[in-house]
């Protein structure tokens, strides 16, 4: 059955999709029903992100399994305890996480100190080396100020982020077309493969065909695929599978 212009973007967005879970009450139910979650007829998400006490748990439900597991550290509010972050991260990986998505310091970056921002962001990278990969999450929202977000951008490109990542889904203002497109133009300024992660808020069809067309416009076409664009989400996928399955685009549930 041929598909739609629309189903095919949808298809293409499923396979780029962090399938989250970070509510404060998850439970061991819910990553097990994640986990079910994450493999579909349409095709396997990227990767599930959950709380770091349940990396063990997710990682035996996805044995042999193409989904990675995404877990957070300095999560959600940024603080500044360089070391016990490194610790947690370390731990992290050591519990079978292929992915770390560390909250920058944002708070200590808008307060001036700049180079214990960025000096966080390279301990953790050192500490976890080539075991997993380091999603920085620049918290877009607080920082407001173009200007701001794309020299924090280009910052923690610089620190050694494989990803940059606009939010952690839990400020009143998460990921916006705008300051994906300022994140988007430092990774081509960087000419680094760093990847890019649209998180908190993005809950249709529509609009994630927004935000691959905008990587579309900076980096090309072919530029977005698990390895180099993430969606954070997680009633994205529901709406995904019913395009889909051609019913109505669906608005997900969740808040992140």
């Amino acid at each position: 059955m041929t598909q739609t212009v629309s189903q095919q973007i949808s298809a293409r967005a499923l396979t780029l999709l962090d399938l989250t879970n970070l509510n404060d009450d998850c439970t061991e139910a819910d990553i097990d029903a994640l986990c079910r979650m994450a493999e579909t007829r349409f095709g396997s998400v990227a990767a599930i992100c959950i709380w770091p006490r349940f990396i063990a748990q997710a990682k035996d439900l996805l044995a042999d399994k193409p989904v990675k597991i995404a877990s957070v550290a300095n999560f959600p509010a940024g603080g500044i305890e360089t070391l016990e972050i490194v610790d947690e991260a370390v731990a992290m990986v050591a519990d079978g996480a292929d992915e770390v998505d560390l909250v920058m310091p944002y708070r200590a970056y808008l307060s001036g100190r700049r180079g214990f921002a960025e000096t966080q962001i390279v301990r953790v990278k050192e500490a976890i080396d080539t075991k997993a990969a380091l999603k920085v999450i620049i918290e877009t929202g607080e920082l407001k100020d173009p200007k701001v977000i794309r020299a924090v951008s280009d910052m923690a490109i610089g620190a050694g982020a494989d990803f940059i990542k606009t939010s952690t889904g839990k400020v009143p203002v998460n990921a916006t077309p705008e300051a994906a497109e300022i994140m988007l133009e430092a990774i081509a300024a960087s000419q680094r493969p760093v990847g890019f992660k649209a998180a908190g808020g993005i809950r249709t069809a529509a609009d994630a065909a927004h935000y691959l067309g905008i990587a579309g416009r900076i980096l090309g076409d072919d530029w977005a695929t698990p390895e180099t664009f993430r969606f954070g989400a997680s009633g994205l996928l529901n709406a995904l599978v019913a395009d889909l399955e051609g019913a109505t685009d669906q608005t997900g549930s969740s808040s992140y």
